[in-house]
């Protein structure tokens, strides 16, 4: 019986061991994050809790639309772009109409719900047409994705004048920020079942589904996916429009608990959900990753931001910083498919 008990005890401690060599960033990022957490004030606070919950639940949304692509190896430069267009049309509408600095007046004050469905049909139009130029033009996804983030950019500022958009209805506002419970300081926010939902969903579908099986089959060899009878075509065409659908509403809700929106709204914010995609374990080269990574790489990535932020480090060596962790997280998948192969 001990000598049971003492082999199930190594087993753990190996796969413990196993986990932590093959995901370094995080294990190091989460080290720091527990050092920065003694040696600082209010880092272990409720209220840097539910911030943290907040902007992970949104940027988890975005991750979770551009994993799709990663794991078919490609990409969506358009992200970040998407996720601005989305909070500055459903700004524009949702402002109340007796707001002095309302920016298209003719426009009448409309319901939140209705806005949100616009918002999603305009994201899943604009992932459509990253879709069909990428599996029926062929035109690499780098290139596709890179020329639909210039013009949903240059029709952001067009619509907006570039300028700042604001005055939204208290019942949007209220609504997406709210939260539950109060004991204490401690809360958990709406946005966080939000993410909830939407990340079991998402599960579902790459595991449960054909879709997600044609997607992972793509992503390991799409020359033999299509041979073996999957519509690789339609697969890519789904991709890019779920994405598109996830970036519309983590830029409607973003708008929301931002309490304002501009067109520089979402920059960066593809890099970011590349970056905590590749610190999950959403290899680069295609045909891995999982959900449960997905999350726990932008919980890091996250994290490793406020790390940053408690640390007084100046904000502009953030992106250096931040640029580093991309780099090295993309540098170890490579060394990991290297030495599989």
């Amino acid at each position: 019986m001990a000598a049971s008990l003492d082999k199930n005890n190594k087993g753990v401690a190996s796969r413990i061991l196993a986990t932590a060599k093959s995901n370094p960033i995080v294990v190091l990022l989460v080290f720091v994050s527990i050092v920065v957490g003694f040696t600082t004030q209010n880092f272990f606070s409720w209220g840097n809790l539910g911030n943290l919950i907040s902007n992970t639940a949104i940027r988890f949304l975005i991750a979770l639309g551009v994993s799709g692509c990663l794991i078919t190896k490609g990409t969506d430069l358009s992200a970040g772009r998407q996720v601005g267009l989305a909070a500055c049309i459903a700004g524009v509408l949702i402002q109340r109409g007796d707001y002095t600095g309302r920016l298209y007046k003719s426009f009448p004050e409309m319901n939140m719900w209705i806005v949100l469905l616009i918002v999603l049909a305009i994201g899943a139009f604009i992932g459509f047409v990253n879709g069909w130029i990428i599996s029926r033009l062929k035109v690499p996804p780098f290139i596709t994705t890179l020329g639909t983030q210039t013009i949903v950019y240059g029709f952001c500022l067009v619509f907006t004048d570039a300028q700042p958009i604001g005055g939204f209805q208290q019942v949007y506002t209220k609504l997406i920020t709210g939260r539950i419970g109060n004991v204490r300081g401690f809360y958990l926010p709406y946005l966080l079942f939000v993410a909830l939902v939407f990340g079991a969903l998402f599960w579902f579908i790459y595991n449960k589904t054909c879709h997600g099986k044609y997607m992972y089959a793509i992503g390991g060899n799409e020359v033999a996916a299509e041979v073996s009878g999957v519509n690789t075509k339609n697969t890519l065409l789904r991709i890019y429009i779920i994405a598109g659908v996830m970036y519309a509403l983590a830029g409607y809700l973003l708008a929301a608990k931002s309490g304002g929106a501009s067109a520089s709204m979402g920059q960066g914010y593809e890099l970011e959900a590349i970056a905590g995609c590749t610190i999950g374990g959403v290899s680069t080269t295609g045909g891995i990753g999982r959900v449960s990574g997905v999350l726990v790489g932008v919980l890091v990535f996250e994290l490793l931001k406020i790390v940053l932020q408690f640390l007084g480090v100046n904000p502009y060596y953030n992106y250096v910083v931040q640029g580093l962790v991309i780099v090295v997280a993309v540098a170890l998948d490579i060394r990991k498919y290297i030495a599989k192969k």
